[in-house]
């Protein structure tokens, strides 16, 4: 299958697709971190080139509920954020998977269709995030393990504190490539419900 991991430098959930088998490739504004198919561009330039699936972590920096005390003050920069995402659950793309945290695209776009935690995934770590599912099953659990700390949170101020909180942790990275690239059932369910 042909996978394209949106809004992703880090390669972490690409080469977790390519090690399944897939041809797949990260797109982002911003250089790969990893070495490995990358298109460096915006994703909006690619949505059309035949994609089975598509794997998008769009940027949270004026969605996440945790910055809601400035969402007052980015009125503009959210619009045209929850934009970008109608345009994502909008792409001639039969399996979608939206990744964001809880915040303003479960408040005006759509309701997720799960939440999953790290400490779900071999991590011992809290951070609630949302998945908006199309034509997607759920993401299973595979290794539940103990310690509920909110590290990435509390990663203090620097240069690079988005890229460090935005990364995918290796364990919900491999288990998306692997729970959703096999004996997948015919991609027939409706695009991810609007709300507005």
């Amino acid at each position: 299958m042909k996978i394209l991991v949106a809004c992703e430098y880090s390669g972490r959930v690409r080469d977790a697709f390519i090690k399944q088998g897939h041809e797949a490739i990260s797109c982002d504004i911003i250089p790969t971190e990893s070495p490995g198919p990358h298109y460096q561009g915006d994703v909006r330039e690619i949505l059309d080139h035949g994609w089975d699936i598509m794997v998008a972590f769009p940027p949270c920096t004026h969605l996440a509920l945790s910055g809601a005390q400035w969402w007052d003050k980015k009125v503009e920069e959210q619009k045209a954020a929850l934009q970008f995402i109608r345009i994502l659950v909008q792409a001639p793309i039969p399996r979608i998977a939206i990744e964001n945290p809880v915040g303003a695209i479960s408040y005006w776009l759509a309701n997720p269709t799960q939440y999953i935690h790290p400490w779900q995934f071999g991590h011992g770590e809290s951070k609630k995030t949302c998945l908006w599912l199309q034509n997607l099953p759920l993401l299973k659990p595979t290794n539940i393990v103990e310690g509920r700390s909110n590290r990435i949170h509390r990663v203090p101020d620097s240069k690079n504190r988005a890229k460090i909180r935005s990364l995918t942790y290796q364990g919900i990275a491999d288990a998306m490539a692997a729970q959703w690239s096999h004996n997948l059932p015919p991609a027939t369910d409706p695009k991810i419900k609007l709300l507005t």
